[in-house]
């Protein structure tokens, strides 16, 4: 399959996370002019972490704009793995984002298909824009490949496993991913040269690369993840 249905940026190195931040700045300001508020739904890892740090400096509507997670960790808010922390160090607390525009997934509850459940009755019915990565084995939120959460088509949220640590997740569901007005997929390093040409240019099958179900978004990459693509990407 081709990437045809996707819009591939690549941005220089240098100017990577500008891009990056700039175009979701763009996207959440758009939405708040056409429908007054938007939502977002965050990534975690270390590939956003210096975009998130960007768009903490720009000045944005926070008090429009609720932000949800596309997944997390079985583990309390505080903790370095958590992806909600990630995000209240480099954007949350520094942009002031109002606590109530902030929507924490609770993965660490005891019951973790209570908190799903739970979660997914606070989403909007649409994302206004979606934020994710892609992950060496090709996964993208906490859909990894294999997991009996690629095939569901009615929960938003539910619980999943990842092969590595922290194991317990809550993810989001293909058909949250698919209903998004705009997904941004974002990528840099030579590292993720294979998965990306995977994603986008790989024989059609999101039950092995999972970041398929992304592939009509658009892919911000740097020339280092893009190295792998044949053509020439806009």
């Amino acid at each position: 399959m081709a990437r045809d249905l996707a819009q591939v940026v690549v941005a220089p190195a240098e100017r990577w996370v500008e891009e990056a931040a700039s175009r979701i700045a763009g996207g959440l300001e758009a939405s708040v002019l056409a429908r007054g508020q938007a939502s977002i739904a965050l990534s975690g890892g270390e590939t956003p972490r210096p975009v998130y740090q960007r768009l903490a400096a720009m000045t944005l509507p926070w008090s429009r704009i609720d932000v949800f997670f596309g997944d997390e960790r079985a583990v309390p808010p505080e903790h370095p793995d958590s992806n909600y922390h990630m995000a209240v160090e480099t954007l949350l607390d520094p942009a002031g984002v109002p606590m109530a525009r902030r929507h924490r997934m609770p993965a660490d509850a005891a019951d973790r298909d209570a908190a799903a459940r739970a979660y997914a009755a606070e989403l909007p019915e649409r994302f206004d824009l979606l934020v994710l990565g892609i992950g060496h084995d090709c996964h993208t939120a906490s859909l990894f490949p294999g997991s009996t959460a690629l095939n569901e088509t009615t929960r938003r949220v539910v619980p999943s496993e990842s092969p590595v640590p922290p194991i317990e997740r809550l993810t989001i569901t293909p058909p949250v991913i698919a209903a998004s007005r705009a997904r941004f997929v974002l990528a840099r390093g030579r590292d993720k040269a294979g998965p990306v040409a995977r994603a986008l240019e790989g024989s059609d099958d999101a039950t092995h690369c999972p970041a398929q179900l992304a592939r009509a978004g658009v892919w911000l990459l740097d020339p280092d993840a893009a190295a792998g693509l044949t053509g020439t990407p806009e």
